[in-house]
């Protein structure tokens, strides 16, 4: 089968476009050539989709540089400052900042990338200045990139979102397991998964993964295994077990280099694989690259 049947649920991840990200990264921030390159892959490969942010240092000056008339931009605004007095300006103003570096018209869709403030006093607001700008047409969808689904339950009790991001991976099911993908697709909400290599841990070989994941070693140990039992690479692992959840949208994918992007193209199709349940953990040390030390 045609890779390109399946690769449109793919999106591409750019904060290596504007950082030095990712814990497997060893070259640092993407060129601009390559950017280029990477877009016009992307573009011919039935990629649509590009996820960005407001705080992935110049990632979306690096993309305003290329026609993006192709793609649908998704992207994140940062917390609000503790000292903002006038919160729907100052969120009229970044919004009109990202869309003037984008050189773009229209955000297919904005996030919160600190979705907690919507729980706190200027959470109102917040959520008010975000349904505004997308009634006047600057966004066409809201919504919010969670780090676990216990942060997104409150957020859903009180909020209406278009579209959700979370991490999820072959060690993380947590939105699996919790019935939280399919509640949010009940209710017509778009999901787009992040962390699907797990910051590139799940496709490290074990000598070069670092010490600070010691605890772990019997998990990341078996899962080494079972793929060595399989005859399957970590990316076709990686991809297969996101690909067979029909309720995911969008898997999104940071790459650093166009090989890279080649290679998660053609493992996109590689027929569905039976994950056993053992390989997966609830241990936010292990889940949540923020705690991580590097």
């Amino acid at each position: 089968m045609n890779s390109l049947a399946h690769s449109h649920k793919l999106a591409l991840g750019t904060a290596q476009f504007g950082l030095s990200y990712g814990l497997a990264n060893m070259t640092g921030k993407v060129s601009k050539d390559t950017v280029g390159k990477l877009l016009n892959m992307a573009g011919a490969s039935d990629i649509s989709m590009l996820d960005t942010a407001i705080s992935y240092g110049d990632s979306e000056t690096a993309l305003g540089l290329h026609n993006l008339a192709a793609f649908n931009l998704v992207s994140k605004l940062p917390e609000v400052p503790p000292d903002c007095v006038m919160v729907e300006g100052w969120v009229t103003e970044q919004v009109h900042a990202s869309l003037r570096r984008l050189k773009i018209n229209k955000l297919h869709a904005l996030l919160l990338h600190r979705p907690a403030q919507l729980l706190e006093p200027v959470g109102e607001a917040l959520y008010k200045s975000l349904s505004t700008l997308k009634e006047q047409g600057l966004l066409g969808q809201i919504g919010v990139s969670v780090y676990s689904p216990n942060e997104l339950s409150q957020l859903i009790e009180r909020f209406n979102f278009d579209v959700v991001q979370a991490p999820m991976n072959i060690f993380d099911r947590r939105m699996e397991n919790t019935g939280m993908l399919s509640q949010l697709k009940k209710t017509g909400v778009a999901i787009h998964i992040r962390s699907a290599f797990l910051q590139g841990l799940l496709l490290m070989p074990s000598e070069r993964i670092p010490a600070y994941f010691a605890p772990w070693s019997d998990l990341i140990n078996a899962y080494q295994n079972w793929l060595t039992e399989n005859k399957l690479s970590p990316l076709q692992a990686c991809l297969s077990y996101l690909h067979q959840q029909r309720d995911i949208d969008k898997i999104i994918v940071g790459v650093d280099n166009v090989w890279q992007l080649k290679q998660i193209i053609a493992a996109i199709d590689t027929p569905i694989t039976d994950i056993p349940d053992f390989l997966q953990s609830t241990d936010e040390g292990l889940l949540n690259p923020s705690r991580w030390q590097r």
